[in-house]
């Protein structure tokens, strides 16, 4: 798969990359898609801000109205993709999608992310950013491949269960 798959850049709605790359994990989760569409990203970095004396780091979108999907281009996944909600459409001309050139992966570090997971099972984490920032968790299970982690999360009184991506969480020293 990841010798066939390139990158493609998907134009969303500005303000809708976070859901527009939950909603695509979720339809390749329950359409069993992970043979063509493997890896979903929203570039990130992290920005240093100082506010009343205070030293606060931001995660900020490198690039606000994008998503980078890696996938290999099919009827079905181009077809998946499209008509994701909050997806304006591929980036190329006309209709026809043009993946991004090894070169261009490259200069944006895309493979480089890759995350240096120093978690355990049974570890407690910080989320830092999505719908659960800031709430403490307990990983579950760790997927590699998927850089995803699988935790409970203590709402409302109770444990439930959240998968979360490696850069959404941080390690409690």
């Amino acid at each position: 798969m990841a010798d066939k798959a390139k990158w493609y850049v998907v134009h969303t709605y500005s303000g809708y990359e976070n859901k527009v790359k939950m909603n695509l994990e979720k339809t390749i989760e329950n359409r069993e898609l992970y043979d063509c569409i493997d890896d979903v990203q929203v570039p990130m970095e992290e920005q240093v801000e100082i506010k009343d004396g205070k030293k606060k780091i931001t995660l900020k979108k490198i690039f606000p109205g994008y998503v980078l999907v890696h996938m290999i281009m099919t009827d079905d996944s181009w077809y998946v993709v499209r008509n994701t909600r909050g997806v304006t459409g591929f980036v190329g001309p006309g209709s026809k999608p043009v993946p991004l050139t090894d070169e261009e992966v490259k200069d944006m570090g895309i493979n480089e992310k890759l995350v240096n997971v120093d978690i355990l099972v049974g570890e407690n984490v910080k989320v830092r950013s999505g719908p659960l920032e800031n709430f403490l968790a307990v990983i579950q299970e760790i997927n590699i491949e998927k850089r995803k982690v699988k935790a409970l999360v203590n709402m409302f009184g109770r444990e439930t269960p959240v998968e979360l991506d490696f850069n959404q969480i941080e390690k409690i020293e």
